[in-house]
């Protein structure tokens, strides 16, 4: 790889780490000839699907958008940047394993859903209140007496895991 500093032709690997919850690759490079030190991050590139709007439309995926939607759904909240970066990853590996080459976008808003389900309750009615397109409050209302019967994010988080067999 290029030197950003000098434009040297090769530059060396110093150190390498995984970083986005093992989707990428972190390496920390030196440049013989500069001496300068800067990063650089690999990852897989795949085809991503197109997304299908509600009215019919395809457009490509867009993984900034994802993102400005979780962040806003979650901004002021207690969830992390790493939550959210992993909430991020986990909507896309759904889409990269999908398998198809169109996905609806109501598919990602309710994969987008049940991840921030899991994180925060303020963060899961601010995305559902543009998800849902909510028309009254009674609608609104519906969707917080629905989650007031469902354990909170931090009581499912101490709750015990058990095992699931899915063989028949």
């Amino acid at each position: 790889m290029k030197c950003p500093f000098c434009n040297a032709p090769d530059t060396r690997v110093v150190d390498s780490r995984l970083a986005a919850d093992g989707y990428q690759v972190r390496r920390r490079r030196e440049c013989p000839s500069c001496s300068e030190r800067f990063t650089t991050f690999e990852g897989a590139e795949l085809v991503m699907p197109q997304v299908r709007k509600r009215g019919g439309e395809t457009e490509p995926f867009d993984e900034k958008k994802l993102r400005r939607g979780l962040e806003h759904a979650t901004y002021k909240t207690t969830v992390s940047p790493d939550d959210v970066e992993i909430a991020l990853n986990h909507v896309m590996h759904k889409l990269r394993t999908l398998g198809e080459r169109e996905v609806a976008s109501g598919q990602i808003g309710a994969w987008v859903m049940q991840e921030l389900q899991g994180l925060d309750q303020v963060a899961y009615v601010r995305f559902a209140a543009v998800y849902k397109n909510f028309q009254d409050v009674d609608a609104f209302r519906r969707e917080l007496d629905q989650l007031e019967t469902r354990p909170t994010p931090e009581l499912s988080r101490r709750q015990l895991k058990l095992p699931v067999n899915e063989d028949p």
